[in-house]
């Protein structure tokens, strides 16, 4: 998990370094939930559909000239699923990207984001046990799995440099399949979808 929270910081001072020679940043919260292919049952050959449950999600980006920049999101499920239902492993997937953002302008107020880029998923399986080092305990394990995502959103200025943007977001999770003859925690099926709406500041030009 050290790798990940290094990598998160590594964009943290790349999107802050930006900054200096940027048109604008914004930063969001946001709140969605996630939909996959696949019926609401499950077993232990197919595993188990990716959906349900909200999401919260904090963001930031940073936009040169030509509109165009980078963003970093991680959004995560804001409660453990059970997975299968009543009785399943409890469980919470975290997902983080990193993109390329196009920020066109459709007038003084609306504009669309359009971004497309990589990132990761981390679905953490819990237990009632601990393993502990010495620096920390923890109660999961951590099945991690590359990913590719594209998706947009309208943004809209609802007061100055407040706004809101209803979006929605692709994800394609390498090995996110399930395949518990090799000990491996997933899903029903690579592909999810993520809905929902953010608030955010911009910091620049309105």
């Amino acid at each position: 998990m050290r790798k990940f929270a290094g990598f998160a910081l590594v964009v943290a001072l790349f999107l802050l370094g930006g900054l200096a020679s940027a048109q604008q940043a914004d930063a969001m919260l946001g709140f969605g939930t996630i939909v996959s292919p696949g019926a609401a049952a499950c077993n232990s050959v197919s595993g188990c559909p990716e959906k349900g449950g909200l999401y919260p999600s904090v963001s930031a980006d940073v936009i040169f000239h030509r509109r165009i920049g980078f963003s970093y999101e991680v959004t995560w499920r804001g409660g453990q699923g059970l997975y299968g239902g009543t009785g399943g492993a409890p469980y919470r997937p975290i997902i983080n990207d990193f993109n390329v953002m196009f920020q066109p302008r459709l007038g003084k107020k609306v504009g669309l984001d359009l971004f497309g880029g990589i990132g990761f998923q981390d679905t953490r399986v819990y237990s009632a046990n601990y393993t502990c080092s010495y620096f920390s305990c923890t109660n999961y394990s951590s099945f991690n799995h590359f990913l590719v995502d594209v998706g947009g959103g309208i943004r809209y200025y609802a007061w100055r440099h407040v706004f809101v943007r209803p979006e929605v977001r692709y994800y394609n999770v390498n090995n996110n399949v399930a395949n518990f003859n090799l000990g491996n925690f997933g899903y029903s099926s690579n592909s999810i979808v993520r809905v929902g709406a953010s608030i955010g500041y911009t910091i620049g030009p309105e």
